[in-house]
């Protein structure tokens, strides 16, 4: 009971209220929360820290910033927000300032990937079949797949299509330029409050163990340094029995791409990934070939239930 008296105190004030109708339509940082709210720094740090130590928003550390969201089990915000008026003219102002904000931030981050000659858009870059590719993945999951994660999300373009399909969905990417597009592309489509983003190294997920139904890797792998680490790392997420979807290049003899696009491995071929998925824990399923200008392969994989070293071996 103390603990449901203290969220309800922590809830009943208006800039509090504010916050959270916020909050939960996706993450924001304190400097985002101040320009949307009109508000000082200090007094709206005070504000979070009491939301936060009462459970009902997250924070989320990003470099010198931290991002605050409504957290997935915290129902009780939901609950206190489906009993605010919708047309109520406050939260209305919150909801188009805060997309002002978001498609600010966008065009920055973009205009930052030109300034510096990115092409932050592989599939458009490397001319890949992106309707297939996407249709191939989500012929490969489940109708209802649950909690996905998506490492080396980028643009946030795969949660956008997956979002029918789960519970809730996290991407995670080491970019901040990234992370703003991403976070701009599912605020303006709605998708902020089962669909969230923050930074992360693929090598070390600050993520628990077998918390996640599904984890995708979209045109990830070619650039790991390690990728038998980034699978096992992945693996370790997923759930006993959890779904392992690998998307990358096949062999391929465009040598121009490990220079021109940074790539440190010139495609994947059958034999390598199931060598990696093997150690990782996963049993590899059969592979799905999409052809085009490069060709893309999608490599299914099942989280094993038991150790790999306890697994029977194959007999003949």
């Amino acid at each position: 009971m103390e603990d449901l008296l203290a969220q309800l105190r922590a809830a009943a004030e208006p800039t509090r209220l504010r916050l959270l109708a916020l909050c939960a339509r996706g993450a924001f940082c304190v400097s985002d929360l101040c320009a949307v709210l009109g508000q000082s720094q200090p007094r709206l740090s005070r504000h979070l820290k009491l939301l936060v130590e009462a459970g009902l928003l997250e924070r989320l550390p990003e470099g010198a910033n931290a991002y605050f969201q409504v957290p997935g089990e915290a129902s009780l915000v939901h609950q206190l927000l489906a009993r605010l008026p919708e047309d109520d003219v406050q939260l209305a102002a919150d909801r188009r300032q805060a997309a002002r904000l978001a498609a600010e931030r966008a065009r920055i981050a973009s205009d930052a990937f030109r300034r510096h000659g990115a092409d932050w858009d592989e599939m458009r870059a490397l001319e890949l079949p992106a309707e297939a590719i996407e249709a191939a993945l989500l012929e490969a999951l489940p109708s209802r797949a649950g909690r996905i994660l998506d490492i080396g999300t980028g643009t946030g373009r795969l949660l956008e299509v997956l979002a029918p399909r789960a519970e809730s969905l996290l991407g995670v990417d080491a970019s901040r330029d990234m992370l703003a597009l991403a976070r701009a592309r599912l605020a303006e489509r709605g998708l902020g409050a089962h669909c969230a983003v923050r930074q992360a190294d693929m090598y070390r997920l600050p993520l628990p163990d077998a918390g996640f139904d599904v984890v995708t890797l979209q045109m990830v792998l070619h650039y790991a340094e390690d990728p038998a680490a980034a699978l096992a790392e992945a693996a370790r997420v997923l759930r006993p029995d959890g779904l392992l979807l690998i998307l990358d290049l096949a062999p391929h003899d465009r040598g121009e791409l490990l220079d021109r696009h940074a790539h440190r491995w010139p495609g994947f071929d059958d034999a390598g990934i199931a060598g990696w998925l093997g150690p990782a824990g996963c049993a590899p399923l059969a592979p799905t070939l999409i052809p085009g200008p490069l060709a893309v392969r999608l490599w299914p994989a099942r989280r094993l239930a038991v150790p790999v070293a306890a697994v029977p071996a194959l007999t003949f």
